[in-house]
């Protein structure tokens, strides 16, 4: 996998939470977890960028909010892309 941060930014108790990380592991995607009820500032960052429900994945350059699996498989196929030097359109 190419060095692409990706970041979850969970809840406790999260359904999506769990459901998008066992995604990520069955698919191989390398990613940094944080608590956001640990972190309440981001959460109001989060807020005022319209990202409302967790997780909240972020890379370089997406971010999204919520289960998204049509969207962790386009980044899983990005990130295997990029690690092969495919070019991609992300």
């Amino acid at each position: 996998m190419p060095k692409i941060p990706v970041t979850v930014y969970t809840k406790s108790n999260c359904p999506q939470c769990t459901m998008t990380k066992k995604k990520f592991d069955q698919l191989g995607i390398i990613y940094q977890e944080v608590n956001l009820e640990e972190n309440p500032a981001l959460v109001a960052k989060f807020k005022e960028q319209g990202l409302m429900a967790a997780p909240i994945v972020t890379t370089d350059t997406k971010a999204w909010s919520g289960f998204k699996l049509g969207k962790i498989e386009s980044l899983a196929h990005y990130l295997f892309s990029a690690e092969r030097g495919e070019k991609t359109n992300g």
